[in-house]
């Protein structure tokens, strides 16, 4: 048989094993697996390279169409840096956008901003909001993949404003209540809006201003309070419920607790926590300024802990970009959010597979099949027949310092900038095309789509 690729030589992270092995693809899908598969129109050499399912990224704000933030970040460059970063599906967050994602009216004016404009594919989630649970039936009609809700102070609370906001108990009560009646999934901010508030007027009011003043006035306990009391409250109303961005072992424990307990319950964290901690929060600045905040070693080294033994379903970025000036000033006024999605691949696979030796099929699992299946992507995240030929290919063992000249971003700044990582990615594959190149950048841009469930 003939195929239109076939990639020779590489190592390839299949579903339960690693192993040197070739890959067919035909129209756009993985067609065949194993040696001697047959010719092709084109082959591509991946000896020394890891074969890897695309990264699904499942925490991922592109802020277009952006309103008053539509200098923040487009679908057209977060989209390249997904290619070159190995991320072939984003799921894409229902704000900082204006107008937030929370209807079929602003559903399509996303769609309709993205059209031609994706390197890669965009899955989309709806927003679950003070004023929309009347609404929410209809983003399920158009195929979002799940639902997301802040409990912590976020956005604009006037209607008008089009903006997102945090949703209060007896909010997060009703919409649990929709979605568990809907069949879908809510995924979560975590953590005490009231405290985490005061903590920080405080804070500010005595003069402590510092990064470590900044992740003291966000403490694990404003975490665990908001995990504990959203499983409670998933419980009764029986909603699937996700947990995003957790930074502290003692919330992924609570998780953990849960999960054992028979309730349907997942949780992520985000590559920052494990590649940075506070003293290097403090080097960096407001760069690396997000929430819930990094964290200490000693926290980081349990995170690691909570990792590897299988307690964190998956790794997102949290891509949260915003222009230079709102990352000027003071740590408390400063914008939080890490611009991230390029370099999850190379970072997790350094930090996780080659300083710490994970197995290449546990990484697999946390980038690429655990996101796929928590949303319902069924053609993604394994490199399977059958499955779209979605790939990146990371050169081990091959250290760069990444510069803001590297970066994809619309604002070309992020708190990794000056890093040494220990890993590159070589080439990334959207549905078999070759959408980055390590020799010669981003190409055949704009073969991405959105995709519905």
């Amino acid at each position: 048989m003939s195929y239109d690729k076939i990639i020779k030589n590489g190592t390839v992270i299949l579903e339960n094993e690693a192993i040197n092995t070739d890959v067919a693809i035909k129209d756009g899908l993985i067609a065949a697996i194993g040696n001697e598969l047959g010719s092709a129109d084109e082959y591509i050499d991946a000896t020394g390279l890891i074969v890897s399912p695309g990264m699904v990224d499942g925490h991922v704000h592109i802020t277009d169409p952006g309103g008053p933030r539509s200098e923040w970040e487009g679908y057209e460059t977060a989209t390249k840096a997904a290619a070159k970063g190995g991320v072939t599906t984003c799921v894409e967050m229902p704000l900082n956008q204006v107008p937030a994602t929370i209807d079929r009216e602003t559903l399509h004016v996303k769609y309709e901003a993205g059209k031609g404009r994706l390197t890669v594919d965009v899955a989309s989630l709806g927003g679950l909001v003070p004023h929309n649970i009347d609404r929410l039936h209809e983003l399920a009609e158009e195929g979002v993949v799940g639902y997301k809700c802040f409990v912590s102070t976020c956005g604009n609370p006037d209607p008008e404003s089009g903006d997102f906001c945090n949703v209060n108990n007896y909010e997060l009560y009703e919409g649990m209540t929709e979605l568990a009646r809907l069949g879908k999934i809510l995924l979560m901010h975590a953590e005490n809006a009231e405290i985490c508030d005061g903590l920080g007027k405080k804070a500010v009011a005595e003069g402590r201003l510092t990064a470590k003043d900044y992740i003291a006035s966000r403490p694990v306990f404003t975490e665990v309070e908001a995990v504990r009391r959203a499983l409670y409250l998933a419980k009764e109303t029986g909603c699937k419920l996700h947990l995003c961005h957790l930074s502290s072992p003692e919330a992924i424990e609570e998780v953990t607790k849960a999960r054992n307990s028979g309730q349907d319950v997942t949780c992520e964290s985000c590559g920052h926590y494990f590649a940075i901690d506070d003293n290097q929060f403090e080097e960096i600045g407001t760069k690396a300024k997000c929430s819930p905040p990094i964290r200490d070693k000693d926290n980081q080294d349990r995170m690691w802990a909570k990792l590897l033994n299988g307690e964190i379903d998956f790794i997102t970025s949290d891509h949260s970009p915003c222009t230079p000036d709102l990352k000027e000033g003071g740590i408390f006024d400063a914008w939080g959010g890490i611009s991230s999605l390029q370099n999850s691949v190379d970072i997790m696979f350094d930090e996780g597979v080659q300083k710490r030796g994970m197995a290449l099929t546990q990484f697999a699992k946390l980038m690429a099949t655990n996101p796929a299946d928590l949303f319902g992507l069924d053609q993604k995240g394994r490199i399977a027949v059958g499955k779209d030929a979605d790939i990146v290919m990371i050169k081990p063992n091959s250290s760069y310092v990444l510069t803001a000249d590297d970066l994809e971003y619309r604002n070309k700044f992020s708190a990794y900038e000056g890093r040494n990582i220990g890993a590159q990615v070589a080439k990334t594959l959207l549905r078999g095309q070759v959408v980055y190149d390590l020799d010669v950048g981003v190409t055949n841009p704009y073969q991405g789509d959105f995709v519905t469930v």
